[in-house]
């Protein structure tokens, strides 16, 4: 499936994206050195922040990018240092987030597809 095709309403829009973000979230608050990335006491600015991004990406409301501009992913995440064990943990909680959603093998593959790969590509340090 190709971005374009719209799987932001394929998989059911906004509540979809938002059952998804605060699933993650909720793994992150008790992932001790995965939460030390998150310098904000509260978690939900940057769940927030998420959520509209993935909620653009996939072919939902523009709001992200009227709030916030270009992604710029690589230069927002630039301060912290992510390496293996920073990626490993981020996707371990995305990943048992996306599980959660229970979507059709397609949709599923599709989102872990892109998340992955931007997990990778977040990298900034070696280890």
């Amino acid at each position: 499936m190709s971005r374009n095709s719209n799987l932001y309403e394929a998989v059911g829009g906004e509540e979809t994206f938002r059952r998804l973000v605060d699933t993650f979230y909720a793994g992150v608050a008790t992932d001790p050195p995965l939460r030390a990335l998150y310098p904000e006491q509260d978690l939900e600015p940057a769940a927030e922040r998420l959520r509209l991004f993935l909620i653009q990406y996939w072919g939902g409301p523009d709001t992200y990018q009227q709030e916030r501009g270009h992604p710029r992913l690589r230069m927002r995440h630039a301060p912290f240092a992510i390496g293996v064990a920073q990626r490993d943990a981020w996707l371990r909680h995305m990943k048992a987030a996306l599980d959660s959603l229970e979507l059709p093998p397609t949709y599923h593959d599709t989102l872990w597809q892109y998340l992955s790969g931007a997990a990778d590509a977040l990298r900034n340090t070696p280890g």
